[in-house]
């Protein structure tokens, strides 16, 4: 579910007018919705509870520290991929012992940081990690807590560039090598082996793929925790959400409705997979990301221009894929609403942000409502990997970010001053300024 919604013609975010937000704060503007968020964890968090079970946000998604606040105060823990993300976690008042820290990548720093703040473990990506690990344990007379990444060449069937768990991509140890990785792990003396983990690729919406998974991971989970004495397993995140169709008419739950019936729900993930994991005996991390954010956030943008050409009709609007990635670089769908409804005829539309790139758009030959100079739309489910991935590029600022719930809204990230882009840049010592 999540709480955006028609009042009166007008788009809300719970219980206030995204008018009224943007004309306070600006355009670009991203919206959180608090209830929707609090909502979505508690959701799964209820539908795994026949398990011992740990949530591990996947910040990555969305890390604004209002957002990761939100569910830290819920009981969250977070999956995170850089010393950044840990420091955020802390920032934001989570907890690093519920934390586990991913990433092919991480540098003797990250590993460092990490072990200083007790994080839970590392999910390792490859041997010369866990040699690393090793030895930056051994130098800080620590024992890092550590669980091998399995790649289990499971073919998620979801788009290539979100893929992770078959052998063509760069994550994880293949499931044939994993026994005898962790034989030469156990030699090392700096190691503590406290668990096994998988993840197979980002918005699943059905849960077959997560359940051959894990019934091909069963025995080998079950033999390394007698031969170890594991204490979890975790079975990575990657629950979908819905982007077609997004806009709900009242507070109520997506998946009831008919065009999302066969799409994954807590429930439905929870039926297939909490009888395959019951009998483990293992604490169940799980990863999600976007199934907690993605729908809790919009990206609102004033139309800036209409042009017409002989064959299109553009919406030039002051929003960029500086703002909102997905669209230029997954081919990505997001439902496009205006602020405000509007009755007659559709017409073929090209929405497109001013960057110089033709891949700057957010939506090509889409049946919208017409739109003038002036106007604002709602590009919905942008909750996760919008503000995240949000960049710099044309010298363009990042975009606000406001938090509601229900009544009250916060500011919760400042759009960002131009100066401040280029605030660590500077001349060479042979320049001079004009």
């Amino acid at each position: 579910m999540h709480d955006f919604r028609y009042v009166a013609g007008q788009l809300f975010c719970e219980e206030i007018s995204v008018e009224s937000l943007v004309k306070k704060h600006g355009s670009p503007l991203y919206v959180y919705s608090q209830r929707t968020l609090t909502s979505h964890y508690q959701r799964l968090d209820a539908a795994l509870s026949e398990l011992d079970h740990s949530i591990c946000y996947a910040m990555k998604s969305n890390s604004n520290i209002a957002v990761m606040h939100t569910l830290a105060k819920l009981g969250s823990g977070f999956d995170v991929v850089s010393e950044g993300e840990l420091r955020r976690v802390i920032a934001a008042g989570g907890d690093a012992s519920k934390c586990v820290f991913a990433g092919v990548g991480k540098t003797e720093q990250e590993i460092r940081y990490a072990l200083d703040q007790g994080i839970y473990a590392f999910n390792v990506e490859s041997e010369p990690e866990l040699e690393r690990i090793n030895r930056v344990a051994g130098k800080l007379k620590k024992k890092a807590p550590i669980a091998v990444r399995v790649n289990p060449n499971v073919d998620a069937n979801t788009h290539a560039k979100i893929t992770t768990g078959t052998y063509e991509n760069k994550f994880g140890i293949a499931f044939e090598e994993v026994e005898a990785v962790y034989a030469r792990a156990a030699k090392l003396k700096n190691l503590h082996l406290r668990g096994v983990q998988m993840h197979i690729g980002s918005q699943l919406t059905e849960v077959a793929p997560f359940a051959t998974a894990v019934r091909k991971m069963q025995a080998l989970v079950e033999k390394l925790k007698s031969k170890y004495a594991f204490e979890f397993f975790s079975i990575g995140g990657g629950l979908g959400i819905v982007y077609e169709g997004a806009l709900v008419s009242g507070a109520a739950a997506w998946w009831k409705r008919p065009e999302a019936r066969e799409i994954l729900t807590p429930s439905s993930y929870a039926q297939t997979l909490v009888p395959l994991l019951k009998g483990l005996g293992l604490r169940v991390l799980i990863e999600p990301g976007r199934f907690i954010s993605g729908n809790a956030g919009i990206l609102v943008t004033r139309v800036e221009y209409v042009k017409r050409t002989g064959k299109k009709n553009f919406v030039i609007v002051d929003a960029a894929m500086n703002d909102l990635l997905r669209p230029a670089f997954y081919d990505a769908y997001h439902e496009i609403v205006p602020l405000r409804k509007k009755r007659g005829a559709t017409l073929s539309t090209d929405v497109v942000g001013p960057i110089c790139e033709s891949s700057d758009y957010f939506c090509k030959d889409r049946p919208l409502p017409k739109l003038g100079e002036g106007d604002y739309i709602a590009l919905l489910s942008a909750g996760a990997y919008g503000s995240a991935m949000g960049s710099t590029y044309n010298s363009r600022s990042l975009a606000a970010e406001v938090l509601v719930n229900g009544k009250k809204s916060a500011l919760v990230r400042t759009r960002q001053e131009l100066e401040t882009i280029w605030r660590y840049e500077s001349l060479a010592t042979w320049q001079q300024p004009r």
